[in-house]
């Protein structure tokens, strides 16, 4: 296929920073009306993580195949149809009855949200020469962060004044304006060679993901017998070794471990999977805290959340003056302690705190996350060669998605144990509280981590000098 046109990544940027606004705002909306479904569709809201974890596990489920998938059936087709897909799941979200319906409903949204957002990303990728990376995909992140910042006001005004289901039918224009958009602008790339589609290597990845974030969900929701989710657990750890023995004889793997070996590809995938568990609660936490532990409104607390928002997006908008003055090392060390100590500093948040003060926390929080989401996405991919960015792409983007349902999954189970060892029948403060401790712990284990970096790796790409 002949390559593009000089300047035509940027419609493609668009694009991509169009879907990634609709996956975003359609997690971010939910997440602050979650306590207000669960009375409508009559279960704990403790309950509601799983309208949540179910969409994270598909989307990290189908991912691995994402890139394969492309490059057999092309670009363009598969992202028309995964937003089609994505479309009239949202359409069944709408509709649901009750929790199981909206369960299943959200896993096919995740289906359409695997395929969707990645092989725009790779597109993109092919799309823009390696001078123009880093401002390519400030291009995507930027419109990316309205959807967290207009998601918690608007899903608090939503169900508020309307009902909840409109936060789905909202997908509808977008989704079919996203769709004619694609098929315009976005070109058919395809490979005349494809690598072997790794199907088997799929399913073992899908059943080890699947089995994980059930058993976590069996020991925080605390229903059933809890030998069943740890015998859940134990079949992920099967299934992952089988998968790792498969993937060593695979001539090419659905995910491709043989990645790691780059050295600033593998600390941004180790040192991003710790610091987005993290924050992978926070969605969850946040929302869940304002409204049971402080008896916030679902508007006050979208309005809340949203000062999280804004300086995110403020952010986006230097975030590449300051990787160019910092360099990707130290910003990912000295930033990242900041995010993590963000998450611990969480924990002493109390009804009693100024409303200003809490609203200064959550502005520097979201100033600090931004930047590092920026500085681990844009690394990731500095020294991956060509012919294997369409595996890097869906290497990260699984680790990427797995870490966030990891960080809901241990939000939940902190805690439901917390108010389990209280014998607590309802959420209070302390139970929040521990739970914050616990991912901003987890958080800061990314800090070692990313001090293993060259201090001059990257530089072609940020524009730093070398310190």
């Amino acid at each position: 296929m002949t390559a593009p046109a000089a300047g035509s990544w940027r419609p493609v940027a668009l694009i991509v920073g169009a879907l990634f606004f609709m996956e975003q705002l359609d997690t971010t909306i939910l997440a602050t009306a979650l306590p207000v479904m669960a009375v409508d569709l009559g279960t704990d809201p403790l309950r509601m993580n799983l309208a949540l974890t179910a969409y994270l596990l598909t989307l990290t489920g189908f991912i691995p195949l994402s890139g394969a998938l492309a490059d057999r059936f092309g670009s363009r087709r598969i992202m028309t149809g995964a937003v089609l897909l994505f479309t009239g799941a949202s359409l069944m979200c709408a509709w649901a009855p009750n929790l199981a319906t909206l369960v299943v409903a959200r896993a096919l949204q995740g289906v359409g949200g695997a395929m969707m957002v990645p092989v725009g990303r790779l597109a993109l990728l092919r799309a823009a020469p390696p001078s123009e990376f880093v401002r390519a995909m400030s291009w995507v992140l930027i419109p990316a962060m309205l959807g967290p910042m207009l998601g918690p006001p608007l899903g608090g005004l939503i169900v508020s004044w309307f009902s909840w289901h409109w936060i789905f039918y909202i997908n509808v224009p977008l989704g079919l304006a996203g769709a004619l958009f694609i098929r315009r602008h976005v070109a058919q790339h395809r490979t005349e060679q494809p690598r072997p589609l790794d199907l088997a290597g799929a399913l073992l990845c899908g059943l080890a993901l699947a089995c994980f974030v059930l058993g976590l969900e069996g020991l925080s929701a605390g229903h059933g017998p809890r030998a069943l989710a740890w015998s859940l657990l134990g079949a992920s750890v099967v299934a992952g070794l089988i998968y790792a023995w498969h993937a060593r004889r695979h001539p090419a793997p659905v995910l491709d471990f043989r990645l790691m070996r780059i050295p600033t590809f593998g600390i941004a995938v180790v040192g991003g999977t710790l610091f987005r568990t993290g924050f992978g609660a926070l969605p969850f936490l946040l929302p869940m805290l304002l409204q049971l532990g402080f008896g916030y409104s679902p508007a006050q607390s979208g309005a809340m959340t949203f000062v999280a928002a804004v300086g995110g997006l403020v952010m986006k908008a230097i975030s590449t003056r300051l990787l160019r003055r910092f360099g990707f090392r130290d910003t990912l060390v000295w930033n990242g302690a900041l995010c993590g100590l963000f998450l611990v500093a969480c924990a002493g948040l109390s009804p009693a705190w100024p409303v200003a003060l809490t609203g200064l926390l959550l502005l520097v929080g979201g100033l600090a996350r931004s930047l590092q989401f920026n500085a681990y996405g844009t690394m990731c991919y500095v020294d991956v060669p060509g012919p294997r960015m369409s595996a890097a792409t869906s290497f990260h983007d699984t680790f990427q998605q797995l870490s966030l349902t990891l960080g809901i999954s241990l939000g939940a189970l902190a805690v439901s144990g917390s108010m389990w060892l209280q014998e607590r029948e309802a959420p209070a403060l302390s139970d929040f509280s521990l739970a914050f401790l616990l991912v901003g712990v987890i958080a800061l284990a990314a800090v070692p981590v990313c001090h293993r970096l060259a201090p001059g790796a990257g530089t072609r790409f940020s524009g730093a000098a070398p310190r």
